[in-house]
């Protein structure tokens, strides 16, 4: 699909752990993107990243060489955030979770950019409705919600406010399967919007059963990855519900939904690991001892595995070869 010829460039906010990878798949659709950073040094360092992340996608050949070139000469940095996104179409934020933060910074695009630019939160949670109360023009806000790492995984949630107009919702649409991602409308501004939803109703068991010492943090892990996790990409858990038979899957929905863990909160034992300072990797020790493992070498092999999915499934869409 070609991308909707109003959009030529972009700007992406934060240079962290997700907007260079965005910037990559806007610049990949054609877009020239610039990677926006409070500081000089941090708006190279994302560029730096961003131009690693396209060399995979190259290397592995999940995009064609002429259009990582085309992508590598749309890429640029920048520390000026007004000269950025005055001239930009599609807009893209990623700073860090925090409500009043981002309301500040949709508060001041709203005033220098072009009327009918979008302006897009890649959130993973927070309400884009509240988000876009402080703005004068909250039909062109909404949320794109990109997933980790955002330059292999498909999926993006376009999720729209309350006041977020349907033609803003549908061009992005465009605009983000033109760049070779795979879109879906979210119909309620919820917290969690769709995927976070799901995997934190997982989180929150997985935890409990932990907690109860109904299994180790190692089983649990292998029971999703080898096993109903193994089928996920190609089987969902309500095509699985029809294909078992929805008066099977019913039976045992109801009986087990009664031992479930329904607590309105995070489970006790992720506080008790919050309060003694057990945050994981960053410390060296959450639910596994990361003193013992090696989490850089678990992220390649993640990625690497992601790689090989799309390459073998082909997944990943065609990206617009438009000029």
């Amino acid at each position: 699909m070609a991308k909707p010829a109003r959009f030529h460039q972009a700007a992406v906010i934060g240079t962290g752990m997700m907007g260079p990878g965005i910037a990559v798949t806007l610049a990949v659709g054609g877009l020239r993107t610039a990677l926006v950073s409070r500081k000089a040094e941090t708006a190279v360092q994302g560029l730096q990243k961003a131009r690693q992340q396209l060399e995979v996608l190259e290397r592995e050949q999940l995009i064609p060489p002429r259009l990582a070139q085309r992508a590598r000469q749309c890429l640029w940095a920048t520390d000026q955030l007004e000269l950025a996104a005055r001239t930009a179409q599609f807009i893209v934020e990623s700073i860090p979770e925090d409500m009043p933060l981002k309301q500040q910074l949709f508060g001041y695009l709203d005033a220098v950019t072009a009327p009918d630019a979008i302006l897009a939160s890649n959130t993973s949670g927070l309400s884009i409705s509240q988000i876009a109360s402080v703005c004068h023009h909250p039909e062109r806000v909404l949320t794109t919600h990109f997933w980790n790492p955002p330059h292999l995984m498909p999926l993006v949630e376009i999720v729209r406010g309350e006041q977020t107009s349907e033609s803003i919702a549908e061009e992005t649409r465009q605009l983000l399967e033109a760049c070779g991602k795979q879109p879906i409308m979210v119909q309620k501004d919820r917290p969690g919007q769709l995927g976070n939803r799901l995997q934190m109703a997982l989180v929150r068991e997985a935890v409990h059963i932990v907690q109860e010492g109904i299994a180790t943090a190692e089983d649990v892990d292998l029971a999703i990855k080898m096993g109903f996790g193994l089928r996920l990409p190609v089987y969902g858990v309500l095509e699985h519900m029809d294909v078992v038979g929805i008066d099977l899957g019913f039976r045992v929905v109801d009986y087990v939904a009664k031992d479930l863990n329904n607590e309105p909160a995070a489970p006790r034992l992720m506080r008790s690991k919050l309060e003694a300072g057990e945050l994981g990797v960053k410390t060296g020790k959450g639910f596994y001892d990361w003193t013992q493992r090696d989490a850089q070498r678990l992220i390649q092999v993640r990625d690497q595995f992601l790689i090989d999915f799309l390459k073998r499934w082909r997944v990943r869409r065609e990206p617009s070869t438009d000029e």
